[in-house]
């Protein structure tokens, strides 16, 4: 078929994508490996500023006696000031890395782009690595995330260009279980070497972060690019060929005419309601269109940059950021270490029920039931901390105590198998492919740039020197859970089972509200003409440039009157 064949299209809905094959599983489960980088990087850091030696380097403090008092070790800690930008600029970093990381893809390929992050994360893992003092740290960290920035965006889009519609749910979710496990890695590492007295006590956290970049860099060496982003730069004779290697597929299969001849018909369809000009006006159409109507540009991109927004606001990286110290905090608590290393088991074991749940029930469902969980666990958090769980000294209320981290322990379950996947789910699946990547590049520095705020005003609001609110922080957790299911149950479609394709469509024909009935009826290939007169590979209609800079391909027989409503 590749090299001048004639690519005809299907009008019948259930043959627009191939079966599923067990490569397309361990291709998808390989490019969730990215996440690890996500996750090992929220993990470190929390730990590493609890430690000895790293307060000791950082603030020039000798460690307390033996018989020091309570006020002498309550003092030696790494002040405000220092976790804030310690914390805050690695969310910086991936903001920027996941803003530009869409113009990237789009221009060199998401399987380059992703190569990049790691090269860019290497370097800044070799100045964290080195360093010794505040200065050398934040600089290496900034680097380092904008490398992050680059891989949590573009995994995204990738898996969610190449997986199977029927299982992309559970296979993006693989990706949040990967950031699981490497927040899991993060605080092994730092429990075995917390009372270390040398540099190894950060320095060992630090470069384990090296063998991350390393394999996925190498691994995608081995993986095909996603066969959207050939459609999208004209090439649709390697469009043919990374969709075959993507499915396991012939090249002269119907199968991959009939996946392919969607994808183009839809792509041209995208083009034909919103052209593609120059590269300016093609970061304009991210924000195209009005906020009523659920099929258009600016809704789709503030749906994604709300999701992640609320994703973050969640809370779930106070615990995993400044766990330690937080629980240090309370004075109630033996052993902060080890209750952090148990709220990270609990995050990785209940992750993987995802995979079954997305499916299942659907991504707009687990948004709603898990910021409903979340808001009860977080309240009941923060009865508990200003009630009986105070800090009395030896009369303190162990039981209450225990009860805190229970439903701190549930707030983490329910995050990790609702929230915690599916907003990356989602945020995959509701974009068109002209500005998929960079729509999921924006609601990834989403994610970023409100990680980022919440790493460096949360010291100001439980340090005793300032806000001082302790356990009190739940509630404004809570409340803001509370926005989170609104939002879902307003703004988020139901996406479980469509092709990115069927989901452009679905969106056009109905709200959010009502997605969950919504059945496809049609394919973009019929309305476009591609059944009957199919479209040539290589041949004159696979222009370059479907924008200043990009590639744009011919409309075949658009609707001139043809709106989305």
């Amino acid at each position: 078929m590749a090299g001048g064949g004639v690519v005809h299209g299907t009008a019948d809905t259930s043959r627009i994508e191939a079966p599923v094959t067990v490569k397309a599983y361990l291709m998808c489960a390989f490019a969730a490996f990215g996440g690890i980088f996500f996750g090992y990087d929220t993990g470190w850091m929390g730990g590493v500023m609890g430690m000895k030696y790293y307060i000791r380097q950082y603030t020039h403090i000798p460690y307390p006696g033996p018989d020091a008092d309570a006020d002498t070790k309550a003092l030696f800690v790494l002040p405000g000031w220092q976790q804030s930008p310690l914390t805050g600029i690695l969310s910086c970093g991936t903001f920027f890395g996941a803003l530009i990381a869409g113009d990237i893809a789009d221009r060199i390929g998401r399987r380059w782009t992703i190569i990049s992050g790691c090269l860019t994360f290497i370097v800044g893992c070799i100045l964290e690595t080195a360093s010794t003092t505040l200065a050398v740290m934040v600089v290496g960290r900034l680097i380092a995330g904008a490398g992050v920035g680059f891989i949590s965006a573009i995994i995204i889009l990738y898996m969610s260009e190449i997986a199977p519609k029927k299982v992309r749910g559970a296979l993006v979710a693989g990706y949040q279980f990967c950031i699981t496990i490497g927040i899991l890695l993060a605080n092994c590492v730092v429990y075995a070497t917390q009372d270390r007295d040398d540099t190894g006590s950060y320095r060992i956290p630090v470069a384990v972060q090296f063998l991350w970049a390393i394999v996925l860099g190498i691994g995608l060496f081995l993986l095909p690019e996603s066969p959207r982003y050939f459609v999208k730069k004209g090439k649709l004779d390697e469009a043919a060929r990374a969709l075959s290697n993507v499915r396991g597929q012939p090249i002269d299969s119907e199968y991959i005419q009939d996946e392919l001849a969607e994808i183009i018909a839809n792509h041209e369809y995208e083009l034909s309601v919103v052209p593609q000009t120059t590269y300016f006006a093609s970061w304009a159409n991210c924000f195209h269109g009005g906020l009523k109507s659920p099929a258009s540009n600016l809704r789709r991109t503030l749906c994604g940059i709300g999701l992640q927004m609320m994703q973050q606001l969640t809370g779930i990286n106070f615990i995993f950021y400044y766990g330690v110290v937080f629980f240090k905090s309370l004075n109630t608590i033996s052993n902060p270490f080890l209750i952090s290393l148990i709220t990270t088991l609990v995050n990785v074991l209940s992750t993987p029920i995802s995979f079954w749940m997305v499916e299942r029930f659907g991504r707009r469902n687990l948004l709603i039931l898990g910021g409903t969980g979340m808001v009860i666990s977080q309240y009941i958090v923060g009865i508990i901390g200003v009630t009986v769980g105070q800090d009395k000294g030896k009369d303190t209320n162990k039981a209450a105590v225990s009860a805190m981290i229970a439903f701190i322990c549930i707030n983490i379950s329910m995050f990790a198998s609702t929230w915690g996947p599916c907003a990356w789910v989602v945020i995959g699946e509701i974009f068109p492919l002209p500005i998929r990547s960079r729509g999921v590049g924006l609601s990834t520095s989403s994610n970023w740039f409100w990680n980022c705020i919440i790493a460096i005003i949360t010291p100001y609001l439980v340090d005793k020197q300032y806000a001082n609110l302790s356990s009190k922080i739940f509630f404004m957790w809570g409340s803001l859970c509370i926005i989170s299911v609104l939002f879902a149950y307003f703004l988020v479609p139901e996406t479980k089972g469509l092709s990115l394709e069927q989901v452009d469509r679905m969106l056009e024909e109905v709200s959010p509200r009502h997605s969950r009935s919504w059945v496809p009826h049609s394919t973009f290939a019929a309305e476009m003409g591609l059944v009957e007169k199919g479209i040539p590979l290589g041949g004159p209609t696979a222009k370059q440039g479907d924008s200043a800079e990009e590639t744009e391909i011919e409309t075949h027989n658009a609707p001139a009157n043809k709106e989305i409503v």
